[in-house]
């Protein structure tokens, strides 16, 4: 599932040697978007998304030299009105020959007249590879698409980090796409540098917009995102596995999982005795679970009911999905099942019995990790 940044309008760009006129802050100001015209590359940075982007940190990344700055900020956030939430900051910070640093917070939940097949939120790169949670005590994720060291996009990883409000039910989403050159995930020093940017910026902005969020400690350490090849007997998994059973006849005996600790997405992927994929278990909560309904409320008609027409039922030939109730006026979570892999017998001859145990085991251990109420599961 794509999880796409908020659309609509440009980005303006500042660079030290700009040489704009006054033909541009009239443009800027009909586009409803601020600019900076005076004052050094420090001064732009200081201002980055909404003034919440830590300088001091982007510049222990991407170094003291030259930059150039973009920005945008549009909509508003209150934590007491969820159908108003609008806010949509996005900024980059680029450096020539060290990388840069994309950031963009979003306020959850939105209002349903801004759903649409374009995505609500920055997407967490997944596919072949897992994210795994930042730990510390935020609500975070790390991932990257990169799945081999010496690959093209090995310096790069995206860092997620949710604010879940202290009242109302909303949250803010802060999401940091790291590009750094010469640097490789597989390095457990550099990694850290990753996820910087992210907790300090999820900081400023929970007392900018007045979020009262609970908060992390800074982040020393982070584990890399579980690769295609990382797979484990199924039995005596402890992490977003645990509990989940085997099954002979659709040949379920190995996993690939990550800890819990309050990751607002989890994934538990089934394979067989060789690693070959059976079945995928996702958790949403949060703006992850509002962004998975809006997509299927925008889909093409399907037969049946979907995620967002029902609390649980049954997708097609090979899927189910359940939700649960989550404290605090929180988006109620989504779990779902699928088969994985292309078109093999797990999807010709799917195990349904199999397919709603083992979504019901995830689902509850997920749930009661998250402090949320016993998951409606769908029947036979």
């Amino acid at each position: 599932m794509a999880l796409n940044g908020p659309r609509g309008g440009g980005w303006l760009t500042r660079r030290r040697r700009w040489g704009l006129g006054a033909a541009v802050l009239a443009l800027a100001a009909l586009a409803g978007v601020i600019v900076w015209m005076a004052g050094s590359d420090d001064r732009a940075l200081d201002a980055a998304c909404d003034g919440v982007l830590p300088a001091k940190d982007v510049r222990a990344v991407l170094g003291d030299g030259d930059i150039s700055v973009s920005n945008r900020t549009k909509g508003t956030f209150d934590t007491e009105a969820k159908s108003t939430n609008t806010l949509a900051v996005r900024c980059e910070v680029t450096a020539d020959g060290k990388g840069s640093v994309r950031v963009t917070i979003a306020g959850a939940p939105r209002p349903r007249t801004g759903y649409g097949i374009a995505g609500l939120y920055t997407s967490v790169p997944g596919g072949n590879t897992i994210a795994v949670p930042l730990g510390h005590g935020w609500s975070g994720l790390f991932g990257t698409g990169s799945v081999r060291q010496g690959d093209s996009e090995d310096g790069e990883a995206t860092t997620a980090v949710l604010l879940d409000c202290a009242k109302g039910g909303s949250s803010l989403l802060i999401t940091v796409e790291t590009k750094l050159g010469g640097v490789t995930l597989d390095d457990p020093a550099a990694r850290p540098d990753f996820v910087r940017t992210a907790t300090a910026t999820a900081k400023a902005a929970n007392g900018h917009w007045g979020c009262g969020a609970r908060l992390g400690t800074p982040v020393r350490t982070v584990g890399l995102p579980v690769n295609e090849d990382e797979y484990e007997p199924l039995l005596g998994a402890k992490g977003t596995c645990a509990g989940v059973p085997t099954a002979a006849r659709s040949s379920v005996s190995t996993a690939r999982e990550t800890a819990r600790d309050r990751a607002p997405r989890e994934t538990c992927a089934l394979g067989a005795r060789d690693g070959l994929p059976r079945y995928r278990l996702d958790a949403y909560y949060g703006p992850y679970a509002e962004e998975a309904r809006a997509e299927y409320a925008d889909a093409p008609a399907q037969d049946g009911p979907t995620p967002a027409d029902k609390p649980a039922g049954r997708l097609g030939r090979s899927a189910y999905w359940a939700t649960a109730t989550c404290p605090d006026g929180a988006e109620d979570a989504l779990f779902l099942v699928r088969a994985d892999g292309t078109e093999d017998n797990t999807r010709r001859r799917p195990d349904l019995p199999y397919e709603r145990a083992a979504l019901k085991a995830f689902a509850e251990r997920s749930a009661r990790s998250h402090g949320c109420g016993a998951p409606v599961t769908p029947g036979g």
